[in-house]
């Protein structure tokens, strides 16, 4: 990373192109970070320069994070300089019923979403906790405490990360290193394209916008707490999760994500 200001900390966010974490890294950029941003599609280098208005250094970093290499790329950046920040953002969706979509398909959600975040954490949380301070935050959602029919990886990847990001911050409790996870619903961004879910009821819905969900998030980091569900709308289904069957949760899923439901 060129001309490196070591007085300013550094943030590491992933999935920082569009949506909530660009948002994110905006956050951080406005609130005095260098950052490392990194993402595998969209106006990466475009961002990285938003960015940079607010005074920061910013290593752009093109990379598939579901694979080794792409973390690797991460690290790079990273260059050995302390990572006061990591924003775990990066993930997608998948839509449609399981068996109507190649495997190669799902196995790259599950590779990014959970295995690539993994991997990131590992090697970033390490350093993190050999200093003795640092903060992390995972964007998790409430698609994980509910049956996801028709999205059934994504929201299995989801109920993964959710309860990681619980354990993780235990297991630091001690360590001077926070675990914060941002949980929001349906936003507006490009994951439901992405997804192929644009005919979908909850692809079609009016969505909470991603600075709307970024600054909950950053919120809830800076005060150290460990989880927020982004939206009013959010915390009652959250709520609500824990009080329904699975089974009917299942059903309720479906209405809203089965594909052409849009229409009905």
């Amino acid at each position: 990373m060129a001309s490196v200001n070591p007085q300013r900390p550094l943030a590491v966010v992933t999935g920082a192109s569009s949506g909530i974490g660009r948002e994110l890294a905006r956050l951080a950029a406005q609130d005095g970070y260098d950052l490392v941003v990194a993402a595998d599609e969209g106006p990466l280098e475009e961002a990285a320069g938003a960015f940079r208005a607010f005074g920061a250094n910013v290593a752009a970093v093109e990379a598939d994070l579901a694979t080794s290499f792409g973390i690797d790329k991460v690290m790079l950046a990273i260059g050995g300089r302390p990572v006061d920040l990591l924003v775990a953002n990066a993930g997608h969706g998948l839509g449609h019923g399981f068996l109507d979509k190649p495997f190669s398909e799902a196995r790259h959600v599950v590779d990014t979403n959970v295995t690539g975040t993994l991997d990131l954490l590992h090697r970033v949380g390490t350093g993190m906790r050999q200093r003795g301070r640092g903060r992390i935050l995972i964007t998790g959602s409430i698609a994980g405490l509910m049956p996801g029919s028709f999205q059934a990886v994504y929201n299995g990847t989801k109920a993964f990360i959710d309860s990681f990001s619980f354990a993780l911050r235990n297991e630091l409790k001690d360590s001077g290193v926070t675990v914060t996870c941002l949980m929001p619903g349906a936003t507006e961004t490009h994951f439901f394209e992405r997804a192929d879910m644009l005919d979908t009821k909850i692809g079609a819905e009016e969505k909470a916008t991603a600075e709307e969900v970024a600054r909950e998030g950053w919120d809830a980091l800076n005060k150290g707490q460990d989880h927020v569900v982004a939206g009013w709308k959010n915390k009652v289904a959250a709520k609500m999760a824990n009080l329904v069957p699975d089974s009917m949760l299942a059903e309720q899923h479906r209405k809203t994500a089965e594909p052409g439901s849009a229409r009905q």
